[in-house]
């Protein structure tokens, strides 16, 4: 018996989550179940809430849990498959607008002051 079949004959299926932000400030969530041995790109051919992102699918990277992957990648088990759209501003830009905006440095609250010293 192969290790995709289940006692009863029929194939078995796995739990995956698919997230995806069509624009920004929104975000969709869907959990998916597909037989084993599905991949990336079939995962999102058989979600019906995806279709509409399908045509501009080339514009997009893909990944499972924040690693980007292959459309021919085969999912396991409780992947979440994330749909990463283009950026539309360089991080560093709206860093420096930011910055401009406010007048005072952004401080990262995991390394405040990096690099500089107190005395």
């Amino acid at each position: 018996m192969a290790l995709a079949e289940s006692v009863e004959g029929q194939q078995a299926l796995i739990a995956v989550e698919l997230v995806w932000s069509p624009q920004a400030g929104t975000v969709h969530r869907l959990d998916l179940q597909l037989p084993a041995g599905s991949t990336l790109g079939q995962a999102l051919q058989a979600c019906a809430e995806f279709q509409p992102m399908q045509a501009r699918l080339a514009e997009f990277k893909l990944g499972i849990w924040g690693r980007q992957q292959p459309v021919d990648t085969v999912l396991r088990e409780r992947d979440r498959i994330e749909v990463y759209r283009p950026l539309t501003v360089d991080p560093k830009e709206a860093r420096r607008q930011r910055y401009k905006d406010r007048g005072e440095r952004i401080v990262s609250r995991h390394r405040p002051l990096a690099g500089k010293t107190r005395r």
